[in-house]
C-alpha cells in the first residue's frame, strides 16, 4: 500500500454543527460522513451554503467562545482528489490535472515538511493614521493545517468528485501518476529539500506577480514574474504609464481566452458566473465608494476625490493605493486588502486603472482574477489544450524549480 502523510483540514466553525453518519456513499471499508450547511466562497460574490460529504475521520473541537469546529483528518493524496475537483471541473485535460496535483500537493506540504517556514507565514499588519497595510496567510488558522475554502485551497470532500464519476477517475489517475511529487527549489538536494510555495490564482491577466507584493516581504526565485505567452516581451508594469497601456489593452496571452470548452473544464458552475476576468470593468459613484470604505475599513473618508496608485507590482497589481477624501487621506494595501475594500465581496484583482466619467463616477478597468502569483489556472488549461505536458506547464509558471518525489 502506498504511504501518504496525514493532514488536518478545518471545514467549518459554527455554534452548532449538524453531522449525518454514515454518508450516502459510505461503505464498510470506506466510511463517510455529511456536514450540513457548509459555508463556501466566504465573502466572495458566489458565497453560499451546501451539504458536503467527506471521507477520513471527523473531529469536533469545542472552542472557548462556544462555537464548534469540524476538522477532517485525511491522507494528503486523498485530500487532493477533492481539491482538484473542487478548484476546477474534473473534466479538465489530463496534463492540467497532473500539473495542478503537483502544485496543490507542494503548497499544502511545504510547512509540514519544511517546518522552519511555518513561522514565516504570518499575517502582517501596519496600521497608522496615514497607512494601513495588511496581508493574510495560512497560519490565521489554529488547530488544523489548512481550511477548506479559497483562503487556502477549496476542499469540498467527495461532493464534487461524485458529480462527475467518470471524470473523477481521471483525477485519481493524475494523482496516482504524480503520487508524492512536489516542486522544489532548483538548488534543493535529497538532504536539503525546500518545497516551493506553489501559489495559484484563476487568471494572471498576462503577467504573473511577485510573492512579496501580495504577502510577506520575502522573495522566491521560482516566483519570478513571467509573461503568460509562448513569446512576447515582459513589460515593466511597475511603471505607471506602462501599466495604464497594458491594462487598457488585451494582449495575446495563454489566459486571454473565451473558449467555452476550456473554461468549462477549469471553472466549476459557480465560477462560471464570472464572465469577464482577463479584462473587466466596474463603476462606482463617489457615494458608493465612500460607503464601501466605511463598511470595510471602518473609516469615513468623506467625499472620495481620488484613488491613486502608489506602488504597482510586476503584473500591474496595485499593492499600495492612496485614497483621497475630503475628511481623510490614507494609503492601503496589500492587494487583497485593496480588493476587499473596493467591493462588496472581493474585486477581481488589484490590477486596475481609474477614470472619472462626466457624472463624477469612478470607472475601474482591471486585469486578471486573483493575486496573480505563480500558477495561472486558466492560462495553464490553455497550455494543456495546446499540447504542453505538465512538466512544461510547471516549468513555465515556476522558473528556477524542479520536480522531486518525496514519498
Amino acid at each position: 500500500m502506498k504511504t501518504q502523510p496525514q493532514i488536518a483540514v478545518g471545514i467549518m466553525t459554527e455554534k452548532q454543527i449538524d453531522v449525518v453518519q454514515p454518508g450516502p456513499h459510505s461503505t464498510p471499508t470506506n466510511p463517510t460522513f455529511v456536514l450540513k450547511n457548509v459555508l463556501i466562497g466566504v465573502n466572495f460574490h458566489w458565497e453560499r451554503r451546501e451539504d458536503q460529504e467527506f471521507e477520513g475521520s471527523l473531529e469536533i473541537v469545542h472552542n472557548p467562545d462556544g462555537t464548534q469546529t469540524a476538522i477532517n483528518r485525511i491522507g494528503v493524496e486523498d485530500y487532493l482528489t477533492s481539491v482538484i475537483t473542487s478548484e476546477m471541473n474534473a473534466t479538465a485535460s489530463f496534463e492540467y490535472l497532473k500539473a495542478h496535483s503537483v502544485i496543490s500537493r507542494s503548497w499544502v506540504l511545504r510547512p509540514i515538511i519544511n517546518k522552519h517556514v511555518a513561522n514565516k507565514q504570518s499575517q502582517g499588519f501596519i496600521n497608522t493614521d496615514e497607512k494601513r497595510i495588511v496581508w493574510y496567510e495560512r497560519d490565521a488558522h489554529v488547530g488544523f493545517d489548512v481550511c477548506a475554502d479559497d483562503h487556502c485551497q477549496r476542499y469540498e470532500g467527495i461532493t464534487r468528485r461524485d458529480e462527475h464519476k467518470e471524470a473523477s477517475v481521471n483525477v485519481r489517475k493524475a494523482i496516482e501518476e504524480t503520487w508524492g511529487e512536489v516542486l522544489v527549489e532548483a538548488t534543493s538536494d535529497e538532504n536539503n529539500v525546500e518545497i516551493c510555495d506553489a501559489r495559484f490564482s484563476k487568471c494572471c491577466g498576462g503577467v504573473s506577480e511577485l510573492f512579496e507584493n501580495a504577502w510577506a516581504n520575502e522573495h522566491y526565485d521560482y516566483l519570478e514574474p513571467i509573461r503568460d505567452a509562448s513569446e512576447g516581451v515582459l513589460p515593466d508594469l511597475t511603471i505607471e504609464v506602462n501599466a495604464q497601456v497594458w491594462i487598457r489593452s488585451t494582449p495575446k496571452s495563454f489566459c486571454n481566452t473565451h473558449d467555452a470548452t476550456i473554461l468549462k473544464q477549469v471553472l466549476n458552475t459557480y465560477d462560471q458566473e464570472t464572465t469577464d476576468f482577463y479584462r473587466w470593468e466596474v463603476v462606482y459613484t463617489p457615494a458608493e465608494i465612500r460607503a464601501l470604505l466605511q463598511e470595510k475599513l471602518g473609516i469615513d473618508f468623506g467625499e472620495i476625490q481620488a484613488l491613486n496608485p502608489i506602488k504597482r507590482g510586476s503584473s500591474g497589481r496595485i499593492y499600495e493605493l492612496e485614497i483621497v477624501g475630503s475628511k481623510k487621506t490614507m494609503i492601503i494595501g496589500k492587494e487583497l486588502e485593496i480588493r476587499r475594500a473596493l467591493s462588496k465581496s472581493h474585486l477581481y484583482s488589484s490590477a486596475f486603472v481609474v477614470d472619472r466619467d462626466e457624472h463624477g463616477n469612478f470607472i475601474l478597468t482591471g486585469a486578471g482574477w486573483g493575486h496573480g502569483v505563480g500558477f495561472c489556472q486558466i492560462g495553464a488549461a490553455v497550455m494543456a489544450a495546446k499540447g504542453y505536458d505538465y512538466k512544461q506547464i510547471l516549468a513555465h509558471y515556476f522558473p528556477n524549480s524542479k520536480l522531486q518525489k518525496l514519498f
